[in-house]
């Protein structure tokens, strides 16, 4: 465990010792902001409407439903398709440029602590931006009362869902030293799966049923509305465990070439 939380706090100070991480944290905290408060505003206007109107024939607004979820499933998940790329760009693919791989690949660590220490390392950095979230969603706190409960169920689902793509990030990362093309293939990557239950819409056989529950978002839909389902944990933690297995073999297949 020693030498997983060694590689981690190396892999943290990398992406604080270059501009990747203020790169990363400055875009997610613009795009969350502004998303924020145009939800937010929306929310007030349309308040003001129905308090104006009496309330008469208008639903029941509550901050949860018309700020902090649509907030989460209709943005975040989606900037996160954008940003999660620029923070696995370099896990791998900086090694094999600056022609460090050979040195971490004959080390007396083994593969297995590097590629967790690695990955918890990008975690932490993507924990940082969960804690962004919170910044601006505690101003809601302060002067309304949203749910907690489905909050919390909401920061798993947003944790689970970047957790995953950070570990097929970190497995895309292995097969280049360039860290454009990293960043550009582990995007089009994420959007794919992304987007799988788009099938559903226009077909209903086995193999449309299939790749629906292979999307990502399927299984982020119940945590955005503030339900944690055993299956979608499952998933969630699947994904993970086979990003870290497929870069385990990746580093292997290294091995043999160094």
């Amino acid at each position: 465990m020693r030498n997983i939380l060694a590689v981690a706090g190396k892999e943290l100070r990398a992406y604080f010792h270059s501009p990747i991480a203020y790169l990363v944290m400055a875009v997610y905290a613009v795009l969350c902001g502004f998303f924020f408060y145009s939800f937010t505003a929306t929310y007030v206007v349309q308040t003001f409407r129905m308090q104006a109107m009496g309330g008469m024939g208008m639903p029941n607004m509550t901050i949860n439903d018309y700020v902090i979820r649509p907030l989460f499933e209709g943005v975040l998940s989606i900037v996160l398709l954008l940003v999660i790329p620029l923070i696995t760009m370099r896990l791998y693919a900086e090694e094999k440029r600056s022609g460090t791989i050979e040195l971490l690949l004959t080390s007396p660590v083994t593969d297995f602590q590097i590629i967790v220490g690695k990955f918890l390392g990008a975690l932490m950095l993507f924990g940082t931006m969960i804690v962004i979230t919170f910044a601006f969603i505690s101003t809601l706190f302060i002067y309304g009362n949203p749910s907690a409960k489905p909050l919390i169920a909401q920061a798993v689902g947003l944790f689970l869902f970047g957790a995953s793509l950070l570990a097929l990030g970190m497995w895309i990362s292995t097969f280049t030293k360039n860290q454009i093309i990293a960043a550009v293939v582990s995007f089009a990557a994420f959007l794919l799966i992304y987007v799988l239950n788009w099938v559903t819409a226009y077909s209903s056989g086995t193999i449309s049923h299939v790749l629906s529950y292979l999307s990502l978002t399927t299984h982020f839909d119940g945590f955005a509305k503030g339900v944690v389902d055993l299956k979608d944990l499952v998933y969630y933690v699947s994904v993970i465990v086979l990003g870290i297995f497929l870069t385990a073999r990746s580093v292997e297949a290294l091995k043999g070439r160094v």
